[in-house]
């Protein structure tokens, strides 16, 4: 069925800046896996009046965002149920939860952790101030307040600077905002302080170098099956990396874009203090990583990993810095027209380094092994014959919630006529 299709969403990993803790989310289900003890989390939510095993479902609708704050005392989720939830990861207690008006797109939070902040899908970013809360005590009497909008643009991602200067927002529309993230942020933020413009597809992902030398540059990538560099201050390009094309995935054609929409960019991460970026692509069974020439300020691709004997096309990436590893999950919310209701699977690539061979870890010598596969997974084992079908799914939902249809000018008013995404005036 169309509706289903529309609906799918892929699954999405964190990895504890402190390697304590690894959640994936696939479809409403969140679940969470502690490295240190060995086992899967129970997860608490008052908010529900309800407690659960690691793969609990406490959202309605598929989650689209997840991420540990930066000292990883906070987890936040969020999704198509229009909800976001604020986690101690310490009890993985669900301290907060609030309801927005739109389906939520992206969260990010605050460095400082004073400030969390998500986007809904008709282009508005809200702000909650959790500044001093207690990692024990339910937030009380939050409410989200408008932060900057980007007019009816769908906000595919969503970034604080290192040091919490700038909030960064990219949309469909091939933009991406910086702006200054003001000291009293709950009146709104008013100054922008550049536009990093070049992408010629939607803008997927975002992310920050962490050392300190190099933490106003800025990477994005896209539908255009591009990894670029920005500086953010300026808003200047700095370098392009066409990497789809040179991990072999498309022949150049001048503009490095994919007909078919098929090798976007669907996440990145930097490792190594920013050393190596690893990077996600449609279509590409394995990982790039890229080389970050800090003194040129020039990315370009130092190796692939593959993975394999599976299918396997990552949805999402996570990186643990203290053991140097890559983790990696592949999966959707539902597959359409299949038995499998939900799929996911985890991988590890252990060895990340500049020099070093990157190890693609078999599933029992990964940390946690089955018990931990059986935690994020649902399951040990998973059926492969159902990996190119999920790789499909993902495609086609992210083609058709982000690549722009082009209607006729007759077709464009009626349209219009028909909207349904603004309220009545009594």
């Amino acid at each position: 069925m169309e509706e289903t299709e529309a609906e799918v969403a892929p699954a999405l990993i964190a990895v504890h800046p402190h390697r304590s803790s690894v959640a994936v989310a696939v479809g409403c289900d969140l679940r969470v896996f502690d490295l240190l003890a060995g086992v899967g989390v129970t997860l608490l939510d008052d908010s529900s009046s309800s407690s659960s095993s690691s793969s609990s479902s406490f959202h309605k609708d598929s989650i689209r965002a997840i991420r540990f704050s930066a000292n990883g005392k906070l987890f936040v989720s969020a999704g198509d149920d229009k909800t976001l939830k604020i986690w101690s990861s310490i009890s993985w207690r669900c301290i907060f939860t609030l309801s927005s008006e739109k389906r939520i797109s992206a969260v990010a939070i605050s460095n400082n952790e004073s400030y969390v902040c998500f986007a809904d899908k008709f282009g508005v970013v809200w702000v909650v101030d959790i500044t001093g809360f207690d990692a024990n005590q339910p937030l009380l009497d939050k409410k989200p307040t408008p932060l900057l909008s980007h007019y009816c643009s769908i906000i595919t991602s969503l970034e604080f600077s290192p040091d919490d200067r700038f909030i960064l927002s990219a949309d469909r529309d091939f933009k991406i905002r910086v702006t200054n993230f003001p000291n009293k942020p709950l009146n709104g933020a008013h100054e922008i302080q550049s536009f990093c413009l070049g992408h010629t597809e939607f803008v997927s992902c975002l992310a920050f170098f962490q050392a300190q030398e190099y933490q106003q540059h800025l990477l994005s990538g896209s539908g255009d099956s591009t990894v670029r560099l920005w500086d953010v201050s300026s808003g200047a390009l700095l370098d392009t990396c066409e990497v789809a094309n040179k991990a072999g995935l498309l022949e150049s054609n001048g503009n490095g874009k994919s007909e078919e929409h098929g090798h976007a960019v669907t996440d990145l991460c930097t490792t190594l203090d920013g050393l190596l970026v690893a990077v996600a692509i449609q279509s590409l069974q394995g990982v790039a990583l890229l080389s970050h020439n800090v003194s040129a300020q020039t990315l370009t691709l130092a190796k692939v990993v593959s993975i394999e004997g599976e299918a396997f096309v990552p949805t999402s990436l996570g990186y643990a810095p203290s053991a140097r590893e890559l983790w990696i999950v592949t999966g959707v919310s539902s597959l359409p027209g299949c038995s499998h209701p939900s799929f996911a699977r985890v991988r590890v690539i252990s060895g990340i380094d500049i020099e070093q061979e990157a190890v693609v870890l078999e599933d029992e010598k990964m940390p946690g092994g089955e018990k931990l596969l059986e935690t994020l997974q649902g399951t040990a084992s998973v059926d492969e014959n159902v990996f190119l079908a999920a790789a499909e799914a993902v495609k086609a939902a992210m083609h058709n919630l982000l690549i722009k249809k082009q209607y006729p000018s007759e077709s464009r008013e009626s349209r219009k006529k028909t909207r349904n995404d603004r309220k009545l005036k009594q």
